[in-house]
C-alpha cells in the first residue's frame, strides 16, 4: 500500500484490507433526488449538454460528497458517451431515456469510427481533473464506462430494451457482426478508462447492467471475455489502476466472474443473498453492494434491517457498502442520512 491510498478507506478496501466502518459511496449518486442536482440540470440544456460541459459535470459530481462525505466520488457522464464520440447519433429524449440511430449490421458498424477519438471527450477529463483538485485528501476518485454488451444492447435496439431480446438475437444470427462489435468497444472503452486514469480517476467501474440477460452459453463471449480485455488493456497500461465490476442481475453468473479473477473488487446486486453469497466467496475478495434501492426508498425498518444485513455479512472482510443499483429519483434525502449514519457508527 502506498502513503496515498493509506488514507483513503475506499482505495484500502480495494486493496484487500478489511476497513471499519465501512466506506461507502452510491451508484448514481450525483443524480435526481439532489434539488441541487436538478438546479445545475435544468441549466445546463440537454442530459449530454451536462456530460460535456466540464465546469457543471465536476460541480454535481461534488454535490454529494458535500453533503454526505462519501468516500468515493464518480464522475458524472454515462455509459453512451463512448458510441457517441465513435459516430452514433445518441439523443435522450426527457422522460423516456436514450435514443440512439440503430446498429445492426457490419455496414452500419463501417460508419462507425474505428477508434475512439480521445479529444471527443476531452470535456470528462477536464471535469476529472476539476474534482481531483476539490475532493477531500481522504475521497476517492472513480471513473467508469459501461461492458461492450451493454453499451451493444443500446447501440443494436436503439433504445433500452427490458430482456435485451434485439442483441441476443442478433448474437444469434450474426456473431461475426456481434463479435466485431464488441471488439471495437474493447478497444474503445479500454482507450477510454486509460484516460480516465490519466485525468485523475484511482479507480474504476466496469457496468455490466445487462449480464443477467445473458444465457450461461452467452455470458463468457459477450460479458466475460470482453471485459476481461478492457481490464487487461488497462492494468497493462496503468497497473496500479484498480477496478470494480459491476454485473446486474448476475447471481447465474458471479461463480464464473469471481473464478476468472479478473477485477478487484465484484459488485453484488440487489437480487443475491449477500450472507449465502459471502460464505462462499474468497475471504480476501474485495465485493461491493448491495443494499436494495427500494429499501432505501422506504426507510423505516426495511431501510434498518436492509443495512444490518450488509453490515452483518461484511464484517472483517474487504467490503464497500453500496446499493445493488443506482439510486433512485424519489429517494428521501433523510434516507440517505440515516443509512449513512447507521453504517458509520455500527
Amino acid at each position: 500500500m502506498n502513503a496515498l491510498s493509506a488514507t483513503k478507506p475506499l482505495l484500502r478496501a480495494l486493496e484487500g484490507e478489511p476497513v471499519w466502518p465501512l466506506p461507502i459511496w452510491l451508484m448514481r449518486q450525483a443524480g435526481r433526488y439532489l434539488p441541487e442536482y436538478r438546479e445545475v440540470r435544468a441549466k445546463a440544456g440537454s442530459f449530454l449538454d451536462l456530460c460535456y460541459n466540464p465546469e457543471l459535470a465536476a460541480e454535481v459530481t461534488l454535490q454529494p460528497i458535500r453533503r454526505f462525505g462519501f468516500d468515493a466520488a464518480i464522475i458524472f457522464s454515462d455509459i453512451l458517451v463512448v458510441p457517441h464520440a465513435l459516430g452514433q447519433k445518441v439523443r435522450f429524449a426527457e422522460g423516456e431515456g436514450p435514443r440512439l440511430d440503430p446498429v445492426t449490421n457490419l455496414a452500419d458498424l463501417s460508419s462507425l469510427r474505428e477508434d475512439l477519438p480521445l479529444e471527443r471527450l476531452a470535456p470528462v477529463y477536464e471535469a476529472l481533473g476539476r474534482v481531483r483538485e476539490a475532493l477531500p485528501a481522504e475521497t476517492t476518485l472513480l471513473g467508469f464506462c459501461g461492458a461492450p454488451w451493454t453499451v451493444a444492447s443500446y447501440m443494436i435496439a436503439g433504445k433500452g430494451t427490458p430482456d435485451q431480446a434485439p442483441a441476443r438475437l442478433l448474437a444469434y444470427r450474426d456473431p461475426g457482426f456481434m463479435a466485431a462489435l464488441l471488439d471495437r468497444l474493447v478497444r474503445a472503452s479500454s482507450a477510454y478508462l486509460v484516460a480516465q486514469v490519466d485525468a485523475g480517476a484511482e479507480a474504476v467501474q466496469i457496468f455490466e447492467s445487462f449480464g443477467g440477460a445473458l444465457p450461461p452459453a452467452l455470458f463468457g463471449p459477450l460479458s466475460l471475455d470482453p471485459i476481461r480485455a478492457i481490464v487487461r488493456n488497462l492494468k497493462g497500461a496503468r497497473p496500479r489502476a484498480k477496478v470494480i465490476v459491476f454485473v446486474r442481475g448476475g447471481a447465474a453468473h458471479l461463480d464464473r466472474l469471481v473464478a476468472a479473477q479478473i477485477a478487484d473488487a465484484v459488485a453484488l446486486d440487489w437480487s443475491l443473498d449477500i450472507e449465502g453469497v459471502m460464505g462462499r466467496l474468497p475471504q480476501g475478495l474485495t465485493t461491493q453492494g448491495n443494499l436494495d434501492p427500494l429499501a432505501l426508498m422506504a426507510g423505516g425498518d426495511a431501510l434498518e434491517q436492509g443495512v444490518d444485513v450488509v453490515l452483518r455479512a461484511a464484517q472483517g472482510r474487504p467490503h464497500i457498502f453500496n446499493l445493488g443499483h443506482g439510486i433512485l429519483p424519489e429517494t428521501p434525502i433523510v434516507h440517505v442520512e440515516r443509512m449513512i449514519a447507521r453504517v458509520r457508527t455500527a
